[in-house]
């Protein structure tokens, strides 16, 4: 990055309020796409309730690694150094925090998430000064999720049967 502080804090502010996932890697676990909130200098996540998303090494007083992926290319930006801590719920910051995330949320009228799940804040400590070169593709991470079954034998010949006259 750069030798300035204040233009490697402005490019992380912006590069990560444009992005709409970041990629964070909590302490002793992959890296995972989450969703957040750019809000008073600090990134905002939901998870680790009842559909949502979940938030692995994401432990109060830790460390993660964030990194920002560009919104029309999809390539890195930036990464940056996090100071994980999680909001209590009611404080005064928790309820900043869940303001900012409401009207943000695409599939949640009501605040069932905000009372079921962790609200977590990362605060931006340090700028990695370069991107790690070379791939870092990984292994996808194990899911629940199926393929799909194989069409049924019958199928094919309703859908694609001609009309006749």
């Amino acid at each position: 990055m750069t030798a300035d502080p204040l233009l490697d804090r402005a490019l992380v502010e912006e590069a990560t309020k444009k992005s709409g996932l970041i990629w964070v890697q909590g302490e002793n676990s992959p890296a995972r796409a989450l969703w957040h909130v750019w809000h008073e200098g600090a990134v905002y996540v939901v998870g680790d309730g009842p559909g949502e998303q979940p938030l692995p090494g994401l432990v109060d007083g830790g460390s993660a690694e964030v990194t920002v992926r560009s919104k029309d290319k999809g390539g890195r930006l930036v990464a940056w150094t996090a100071r994980v801590s999680e909001l209590a719920p009611g404080s005064q910051e928790w309820e900043a925090a869940v303001a900012e995330l409401k009207p943000k949320r695409l599939n949640a009228v009501n605040l069932r998430w905000a009372e079921q799940c962790r609200v977590v804040r990362l605060t931006p400590c340090e700028v990695t000064p370069e991107l790690p070169g070379g791939s870092l593709a990984a292994a996808p991470l194990p899911t629940g999720a199926t393929t799909r079954e194989p069409l049924p034998g019958g199928l094919p010949r309703l859908l694609f049967r001609r009309k006749r006259r």
